[in-house]
């Protein structure tokens, strides 16, 4: 839906891909623990189910690749022409 809205020619999605256990240990608000409490109800990933995107043009894996290189592959994709 974002894409129709801002127009395809100025819109690209990256889906940074990092399991539930790395999304956890990055928590800095503590979310998740609070959801497994039940503090907060139907947060992703816990009690809500996710939906990965289906056809990123780039997909990151966070709990792997290092920081660096995850910049760099941005980078480079948005220095990249814009016939996507």
């Amino acid at each position: 839906m974002a894409s129709r809205l801002i127009g395809e020619e100025h819109y690209l999605a990256v889906y940074v891909n990092a399991s539930l256990d790395v999304c956890e240990a990055r928590d800095p608000k503590g979310l998740y623990q609070k959801a497994r409490r039940g503090e907060i109800p139907n947060l992703t990933g816990v009690q809500a189910p996710y939906e990965p995107p289906v056809d990123p043009q780039l997909e990151l894996r966070t709990g792997e690749a290092p920081l660096e290189e995850c910049v760099a592959r941005v980078l480079s994709l948005l220095d990249a022409p814009l016939s996507r």
